[in-house]
């Protein structure tokens, strides 16, 4: 090796130790840390909440008649509109009521010639008891004559026996007796006779009486007759669409003419699962459940209503039970019908607790939350969920009232690792100032 390709060499070994000698001196580069995650939270609250059942129903109206006409006959006159608002007793329709009028007429003509029979009736009846009254008076004086005569015999039968009168003498004072006996027994015929006919004169009284008795039940039969050509409303509601026009000739007890439905109170029917049975009768046994109907495009709207029907049998083929609550509805804001969401409310859970809906997330072990801690470090917290509540849902376990947990931003959250909280602010406002976790 020459000179100059010992020199290199050497050059060469120098600059690899002062590189090797400089790579030892530098130290290695420090670990990141990972930024706060930014978060929003709220407070855990308690607070009395129903424990409920969620069921679809529909609506119906809690009174529903078909007016049918009771006579037959054409229409003659439309009082309504369709589906016009109806009181108890508002026109509706008017049948023909000549023919009706007509036989109203005769009815009370019958009444009137029965009214006149009977006068006839009772002047022959006062006159039969006057002949009554004049025999019996005849007869008590023809009874007195006889008496008299009776006494004059027996005085001259003595007086013949003693040879004092004639024979001619006592057969005239007899003769006089036995004409007197046979007054009397004429009299008596008399009586009989008036009594007899008094008896008769008060079965034509009788008669005559039973006769307007009937022919006033003609009149009244007739007169209501007359009145169903006037065709109300039997009920408060709302009117459908009528079913005839006017001229059209109706049958009685056939012809539909117009539904009317009562809107105010509405039934809510819906129902259950045999196994929400035993708990609904438990419920109901300590008195009334409430319930709340919402319509499906105002769930924010509830309308309050008792339970008022339970059916007496579980339905075979679905298994499922009847209810129906009862709400008011006196806005017509419900329609008989429609769908509806029914929430019927078993009892009152007393100091649940309560967290955003949105908090609570799904893992493969269950729900969790993450439970902001006063080191702003997330901690990760398995809980059991009860029912929803609005925008909220019960914690039955897990978190404790006053605590705050995560509501949005949970993906970048990792179990003990640091969170910053994002206040709420307005929309528009400018950025305001976070909480953030210390190092």
């Amino acid at each position: 090796m020459n000179r100059w390709s010992m020199a290199a060499t050497r050059m060469l070994a120098g600059f690899a130790c002062l590189g090797l000698a400089a790579g030892c001196e530098q130290k290695a580069p420090a670990a990141l840390d990972r930024p706060p995650a930014p978060v929003a939270t709220a407070a855990a609250v308690a607070q009395d909440v129903p424990v409920y059942l969620d069921e679809i129903g529909k609506t119906a109206a809690s009174e529903v008649v078909s007016v049918q006409p009771q006579v037959s006959g054409p229409i003659t006159a439309i009082h309504f509109r369709d589906g016009a608002d109806l009181g108890t007793g508002d026109a509706l329709f008017t049948i023909d009521q000549r023919p009706f009028q007509a036989a109203l007429s005769q009815a009370e003509a019958n009444v009137g010639k029965d009214m006149a029979q009977l006068q006839q009736a009772e002047a022959a009846l006062d006159q039969s008891r006057a002949a009554e009254n004049q025999a019996e008076a005849n007869l008590a004086r023809d009874m007195a004559q006889l008496e008299n005569a009776a006494v004059q015999e027996r005085r001259y039968k003595q007086l013949i026996d003693e040879g004092a009168i004639s024979k001619e003498q006592y057969d005239q004072v007899r003769t006089a007796a036995q004409a007197a006996e046979a007054t009397v027994r004429a009299d008596q015929a008399g009586v009989s006779n008036a009594r007899a006919a008094i008896a008769v004169a008060q079965a034509a009284v009788e008669n005559a009486k039973a006769a307007i008795r009937a022919d006033q039940a003609m009149v009244e039969a007739a007169r209501i007759q007359l009145g169903y050509t006037s065709i109300r409303s039997p009920i408060s509601g709302r009117a459908g669409q009528r079913l005839v026009d006017l001229g059209n000739v109706v049958t009685a007890n056939d012809t539909t003419l117009l539904t009317i439905q009562r809107l105010d109170p509405l039934y809510a029917d819906f129902t259950i699962t045999e196994g929400d049975l035993t708990a609904v009768q438990q419920h109901m046994a300590r008195g009334a459940l409430r319930a709340e109907v919402r319509l499906p495009d105002g769930a924010d709207q509830p309308r309050p209503g008792d339970l008022t029907f339970l059916d007496n049998a579980v339905q075979d083929t679905t298994g499922t039970v009847k209810l129906r609550a009862t709400i008011v509805n006196g806005d017509h804001r419900f329609w008989p019908g429609r769908f509806v969401k029914v929430r019927l409310i078993l009892s009152i859970r007393q100091g649940a607790v309560l967290v955003p809906a949105a908090a609570p997330q799904l893992s493969a072990k269950g729900p969790f939350v993450y439970v902001v801690k006063e080191d702003l470090t997330a901690e990760l917290r398995p809980v059991t969920l009860g029912q929803r509540q609005g925008d909220l849902i019960v914690v039955e376990q897990g978190v404790a009232p006053g605590e705050r947990v995560v509501v949005t931003g949970q993906l970048g959250v990792t179990p003990g690792g640091k969170v910053r909280i994002d206040e709420p602010r307005p929309a528009g406002a400018p950025p305001g100032k976070s909480t953030v976790g210390q190092s």
